[in-house]
């Protein structure tokens, strides 16, 4: 199997015959209190006033989202720390908890003048470090695993354009395929600002997260052209990021100037445009 990238290097297209399983689940919106019940560690991330896409608590400091999210999608600058906010099953203008950014780290294969590529999708990962713990109030932290078990349906968590102010579920949805660099190939439903959106496996009444959606594209699926959703696997990629931070690894982090009290930044390079959801 292969991902070619075509109209303008924006959509991708998944070239080989996939299979669906049962019907999907349509989008739940977690628009009430006793709805988003247990989903208030996913949330909105947002980049100063100019945008947003979709992030998940890992450990009580830690987020997980996509890495392209890191970069503004107008002038290709990577933001500032400072200028991002993760904010925690917000729903209706509030957050249950408010998080600042004290640093982040992207994955180092993961290079965005490297324009749309499986090998971008295959690294499309980014931790945020906030700066104090996230504790109480219903927001608790999310397990992962390294990828789907076989035969096993997912779910997403996701905001997105025409539901920036509330989360949705997808409480099932299917793996059409996946690659030998551990992208997968998903019918999960997404839209812009979905990116970095956690994808569960919802196993013994356990959401863990497997993934976190990097794009959207098209596939041919029993015969028929329909719209997919495409992520990676986790394991030893998360492990690479999670060291990268507890580690202050140079590569990835750079110190603050002597002159400022500004927390730690990444360096500029790396990053990938998408056609984001």
């Amino acid at each position: 199997m292969r991902i070619l990238a075509s109209l303008a290097a924006t959509l991708f297209v998944w070239s080989a015959p996939l299979s669906a399983q049962s019907g999907d689940s349509p989008l739940e919106l977690l628009d009430s209190g006793m709805q988003i019940y247990g989903w208030e560690g996913v949330g909105r991330v947002d980049f100063g006033r100019t945008g947003f896409c979709t992030g998940a608590l890992i450990s009580e400091t830690l987020v997980l989202t996509a890495a392209h999210c890191l970069f503004d999608r107008q002038t290709g600058a990577r933001f500032r720390d400072q200028d991002i906010t993760f904010r925690a099953g917000y729903r209706n203008g509030r957050a249950v908890a408010d998080g600042r950014v004290l640093r982040s780290a992207i994955h180092p294969a993961y290079d965005r003048a490297g324009g749309v590529s499986a090998q971008n999708i295959a690294h499309d990962l980014a931790l945020l470090e906030l700066t104090h713990p996230m504790r109480g109030m219903g927001v608790v932290a999310f397990g992962v695993h390294s990828q789907p078990r076989a035969g096993e349906r997912i779910g997403v968590v996701s905001y997105g354009r025409d539901r920036s102010e509330t989360p949705a579920l997808q409480e099932a949805c299917d793996v059409l395929g996946q690659e030998r660099d551990g992208i997968l190939v998903m019918s999960c439903s997404v839209d812009y600002g979905s990116s970095g959106a956690p994808v569960f496996t919802l196993a013994d009444g356990q959401a863990r997260i497997v993934s976190v959606v990097s794009a959207k594209g098209d596939a041919t699926v029993d015969g028929r052209a329909v719209e997919v959703s495409f992520g990676v696997t986790l394991g030893a990629r998360l492990d690479v990021l999670r060291a990268a931070l507890a580690e202050g690894d140079r590569r990835f982090i750079r110190a603050p100037d002597a002159n400022t009290n500004a927390p730690r930044e990444m360096s500029s390079g790396g990053g990938a445009r998408f056609l984001r959801p």
